[in-house]
């Protein structure tokens, strides 16, 4: 299974390394024809501002857009959940993203950088907490009635899934637990 890791800003390298080690075949996406050879796309964290930038300066906004309407199965962490959320507050005005998750969320929502942290989360399906780790992470503020809450930390959803959609707040890329991956894989 080639699953494609968005290559443009972020932390897409740790995604790669967790995708191999759960079985599938990464491929770093960073212009349109590279998304011509994977089933699946991951939209890793970093900075949702410059993302949406290069988005449109590599000409991906569109394909990736088309690939998702299409049915593509997307997973994204952190600014990935940002780039997808139908709704984004605090957002820049030339911040767009794809606005195909019924979610809210709110950019640097559990804080800034020095009040980044991790927790345990108990991630429905799972035997065993799941352990996340939060970096300038967004808050969802308004989940849509399809979305399913798959993990939340104190009151909010932080792992959410709605279709072949699958968000989350924290960044399980640099956790050394591949199971979110695996179950990413699995609806793929």
């Amino acid at each position: 299974m080639k699953i494609g890791v968005l290559a443009l800003q972020g932390a897409f390298a740790a995604h790669g390394r967790v995708l191999r080690a759960a079985g599938a075949e990464p491929r770093e996406v960073r212009v349109p024809e590279d998304l011509d050879h994977v089933d699946a796309l991951v939209m890793p964290g970093g900075e949702s501002t410059t993302m949406s930038m290069l988005l449109t300066t590599s000409s991906l906004r569109e394909p990736v857009r088309d690939r998702i309407d299409d049915g593509m199965p997307v997973f994204g962490t952190c600014a990935g959940l940002i780039l997808l959320a139908e709704g984004v507050h605090d957002g820049r005005a030339d911040q767009v993203g794809f606005g195909v998750l019924d979610v809210d969320v709110r950019r640097n929502g559990f804080g800034r950088q020095v009040d980044s942290f991790e927790a345990d989360l108990d991630v429905a399906g799972f035997d065993a907490p799941f352990h996340g780790v939060f970096i300038r992470a967004p808050v969802v503020e308004r989940a849509g009635k399809d979305v399913e809450v798959v993990a939340s930390y104190d009151g909010h959803p932080v792992l959410v899934r709605q279709g072949k959609l699958l968000a989350a707040s924290f960044h399980p890329e640099l956790s050394n637990d591949d199971r979110i991956h695996r179950l990413f894989l699995e609806g793929v």
